[in-house]
């Protein structure tokens, strides 16, 4: 979108250039206005520095395994785990309609993933159990990546996979965006500047995707519009930063 606005902005500048110097200096004031409003409306979700917003799922602060690294956090597996214990992290805020980016960088082997509409309840004891998930995943060395092109990285996992292979080797940092609109019946997945995966997110043709998955006798899977966004830590070592959401 600031692409967009900084495009707008020069075309005005040349529109402007046998105008006088008062005319051009409101014209880039106009198109300033315009960026600021844009960037005033993604609320940053982590901003590399700590943990606030966050919270482990059905839990308390952010603690190990999870840690700050060079602006990102950084989740390492602990050697030991209790049994039933799980370290999924989950925003504060609940979110509906939205534009949510961030960077994400898995390790070797590694598999984990994002979701949306996760909703944190005692009787769920996964963030998977309610939200859709966007695969995070190594490709080339994870067995996931043999079982169904819709495990792949990127995939709206086990339902629809990605219409390209654009992502990067383990231990690359990946870009990508996610989009859910329930006012348009619209989802899709950017991965690394190229739309991916499309898919409505609700209605007939929703159920019919969720059917043909592995959720299908799932009871709460989906089941709720407005939900938290989780991190999952699936055992593996991987690495998000930048994330950032826009309500729709």
């Amino acid at each position: 979108m600031r692409k967009s606005i900084l495009f707008v902005a020069l075309a005005i500048a040349f529109a402007c250039k046998d105008k006088s110097k008062e005319t051009k200096e409101e014209a880039v004031e106009e198109v300033t206005e315009m960026v600021e409003e844009e960037e005033s409306e993604w609320i940053t979700l982590f901003d590399g520095t700590s943990f606030d917003g966050w919270h482990m799922y059905n839990g308390g602060e952010v603690t190990e395994p999870w840690k700050l690294e060079d602006g990102a956090m950084v989740f390492y597996p602990p050697e030991e785990r209790p049994e039933g214990a799980n370290y999924n992290l989950v925003t504060d805020e609940e979110f509906t309609d939205f534009v949510l980016t961030m960077d994400w960088k898995i390790a070797e082997g590694g598999n984990s993933g994002f979701f949306w509409g996760v909703k944190e309840d005692e009787k769920y004891g996964q963030p998977y159990l309610t939200g859709p998930e966007i695969q995070v995943l190594d490709d080339e060395r994870h067995p996931d990546a043999q079982n169904g092109e819709d495990r792949l990285a990127g995939s709206l996992y086990d339902i629809i996979p990605p219409s390209e292979n654009v992502v990067k080797p383990a231990g690359e940092w990946n870009s990508v965006e996610l989009m859910i609109n329930h006012k348009t019946n619209q989802g899709h997945v950017v991965l690394n500047g190229t739309k991916i995966v499309e898919f409505p997110v609700q209605g007939p043709e929703w159920d019919k995707l969720v059917a043909n998955s592995k959720f299908a006798d799932w009871e709460d899977f989906a089941a709720f519009k407005t939900g938290k966004i989780g991190l999952q830590d699936h055992g593996d070592v991987v690495a998000y930063r930048n994330i950032k959401i826009k309500e729709l």
